[in-house]
C-alpha cells in the first residue's frame, strides 16, 4: 500500500499542495484528478522525488521511502517528454529492457502492443506526439518497480490506442504493480481506474472509488465520475 500523509509544497505565497494524504492499495489502478492548477503534476513530482516538499511523507509498505532512494520504489514518467532524443527507438527499448532484466519476449510483445514496431529504426526526435507518447509508457512499462506513475498516459492517443492502452494498465496491476495515473479526461479516468484522488487548490476534496466518492458528494446513484468533479470542485 502506498501511503501519503500530510504532504505540503508551497512556492512563496502560492499553496501547490497543503495536507495532501491518501491510500492507494497494491494491484490497484488509482487517477489523479482535478482542475488545471490543481497540483497534479507537483504532487506526482513529489512523490516520485523530483521536488522537494516542504514537508509529509510517503510510505510503501508502512516503510517510509526519502526522496533520495525513491526511485527504488517509484518509477515515473513525466508528461511530454522524448527521451534520448537522437536515438531510435529499438535502442531505447532495448536498452530499458536490459537494465530492468526484461527478456526479449516481454519486449517485443511491449512493442507489439504499444504499436511501435513500424518505428523501431526512427529517431525519438522525429516521432509524432501520439507516437512519443507510447514510447514513454513502453519505458514505464518495462520498468519493475513496485509503484508505476503516469503522467497524462492517454495525451495524444487516439480513441482506439487508449482503449488498448486501458486493459495493458490494468493486467500490470493485477500482475503485482500499483499504478497512479494522472489524468485530464474524467471518462479515460473512468474506464482505467479503480480509485481516485481528486485535488482543487492544492488540497484532497476527496479520495475513494467512484461509489464512494458519489456517496460523499452526495451525488445521485449512477452518477458518473464527470458528475463528482463538478460537484467536489
Amino acid at each position: 500500500m502506498l501511503t501519503v500523509e500530510d504532504l505540503t509544497k508551497h512556492f512563496g505565497a502560492i499553496r501547490a499542495l497543503e495536507g495532501v494524504r491518501f491510500t492507494v492499495k497494491r494491484n490497484t489502478v488509482a487517477g489523479v484528478i482535478g482542475p488545471n492548477g490543481s497540483g497534479k503534476t507537483t504532487l506526482l513530482r513529489g512523490l516520485a522525488g523530483l521536488l522537494p516538499m516542504d514537508s509529509g511523507s510517503i510510505r510503501w509498505e508502512g516503510a517510509p521511502i526519502p526522496a533520495g532512494i525513491r526511485s527504488t520504489w517509484i518509477f515515473y514518467a513525466e508528461d511530454a517528454t522524448r527521451p534520448h532524443a537522437l536515438l531510435r527507438v529499438a535502442a531505447i527499448v532495448c536498452f530499458y529492457g536490459s537494465v530492468f532484466h526484461r527478456s526479449r519476449l516481454f519486449c517485443d510483445q511491449i512493442i507489439d502492443r504499444l504499436q511501435l514496431r513500424n518505428w523501431l529504426t526512427a529517431r525519438v526526435s522525429d516521432l509524432s506526439k501520439g507516437t512519443a507518447k507510447r514510447l514513454v509508457i513502453a519505458i514505464g512499462l518495462l520498468s519493475t518497480q513496485p509503484v508505476l506513475m503516469l503522467d497524462e498516459p492517454f495525451d495524444g492517443l487516439d480513441l482506439r490506442q487508449t482503449l488498448e492502452l486501458i486493459p495493458m494498465l490494468r493486467e500490470i496491476a493485477v500482475q503485482g504493480r500499483t499504478l497512479v495515473l494522472s489524468i485530464h479526461q474524467l471518462r479515460d479516468a473512468e474506464r482505467a481506474c479503480d480509485s481516485f484522488l481528486l485535488l482543487n487548490n492544492g488540497q484532497m476534496t476527496g479520495s475513494g472509488t467512484l461509489s464512494e466518492l458519489r456517496e460523499f458528494a452526495k451525488c445521485a446513484p449512477g452518477s458518473d465520475l464527470e458528475a463528482v468533479f463538478l460537484a467536489l470542485t
